[in-house]
């Protein structure tokens, strides 16, 4: 359509629906390999396997708020709208990851420390980031000219980026003795079968968080060209 040449194409093309299936063939593995082929941790039994949805989650948090960053950074240099409406997606859903993060991990806590919450480095970083990114939606969401908007938004989402190392290192900075390391330097390593699943968990994730950005993306230009529509019927009643 005229006039939404700068958003770029509007429907799926065929690799993106191959790439959906592909993600939901994913997903069924990955439920098979945690609740199936994966062993039952010893101390803490079944509860542990809400781990690989945890920090399946975490990464495509941390990775959907980097992309918002990128996009952001695109945006200002450029000033192409596309830009700016994947930064938004992309921000919608780090925040829904986010909050899968702080609704399994007390879940977890309450199993694994007795406790619901506790104010400890990573879980107060990561409530802080949610908090963030939800301002950033705010941001957008405000009444006035939507390229002032836009510039707020980006200035805010690259800024608050700063937060995801903090909360990724909260627990090497600080001492914690509740939120244990256990992938990386210092880590206290996991099962072979449990290791696998949690890469496999990861990576079907984060092909999930590519269909949702496409899928959120398309939403987004379909709003924007029913605007822009509207918009010119307006003008031509007036006229």
């Amino acid at each position: 359509m005229k006039g939404m040449e700068d958003l770029g194409r509007m429907s799926p093309t065929s690799f993106q629906r191959w790439f959906f299936l592909f993600t939901a063939v994913m997903l069924l593995i990955a439920i098979y390999m945690v609740f199936i082929w994966t062993p039952i941790e010893r101390n803490m039994g079944v509860v542990q396997k809400i781990f690989y949805f945890h920090v399946a989650s975490a990464w495509n948090a941390f990775f959907a708020f980097f992309i918002v960053a990128v996009f952001s950074i695109l945006f200002l240099v450029t000033k192409k709208r596309v830009y700016e409406l994947m930064a938004g997606v992309s921000a919608e859903i780090g925040v829904m990851f986010t909050a899968i993060v702080l609704t399994t991990g007390p879940i977890w806590a309450r199993s694994a420390w007795n406790t619901w919450w506790t104010w400890e480095p990573r879980l107060t970083t990561t409530l802080i980031l949610l908090f963030m990114y939800i301002g950033y939606i705010m941001i957008r969401n405000l009444e006035m000219e939507w390229q002032r908007k836009a510039r707020l938004a980006s200035v805010f989402g690259i800024i608050s980026f700063i937060n995801v190392p903090i909360v990724y290192m909260s627990i090497r900075w600080w001492e914690s003795n509740l939120h244990p390391v256990v992938v990386g330097e210092g880590g206290g390593g996991l099962e072979t079968a449990m290791l696998i699943t949690l890469i496999f968990s990861v990576f079907t994730f984060t092909c999930l968080f590519f269909v949702l950005l496409q899928r959120g993306l398309q939403v987004e230009k379909l709003r924007l060209m029913v605007s822009r529509i509207k918009a010119k019927k307006q003008e031509q009643m007036i006229s």
